[in-house]
């Protein structure tokens, strides 16, 4: 199962992280992995290059892990719009495919 944690502080996110495989399908085949990898990795290039959003990155070598930390303390409405179109696509994933292979949660810190 893929879970994705986003943090946040009051009403500011401060990091999405993500971790483990879907496990819908063998490896190469899984499109619930394929399609919450696709929209996480354009997300977090489209934070990079269209927004000046601050924020540090950790990902493992396999895919299993990534943490997008965000750096500044208000993050600006540009990237707030980018990383909301995350969720949404997330949401729809988890409803189509169910619980067993996408999980979302939301924490406060």
């Amino acid at each position: 199962m893929i879970s994705v944690v986003i943090s946040k502080h009051k009403e500011n996110i401060t990091s999405i992280a993500l971790d483990g495989h879907a496990g819908f399908a063998d490896e190469g085949y899984d499109i619930v992995c394929s399609a919450v990898s696709a929209l996480v990795i354009n997300t977090f290039n489209s934070i990079e290059k269209f927004t000046d959003q601050g924020f540090s990155l950790d990902m493992s070598q396999d895919g299993g892990h990534m943490v997008m930390t965000f750096t500044d303390d208000v993050m600006s409405h540009d990237c707030r719009l980018l990383v909301d179109s995350l969720m949404l696509g997330l949401d729809e994933i988890k409803q189509q495919y169910g619980d067993d292979y996408l999980s979302l949660h939301y924490k406060e810190v």
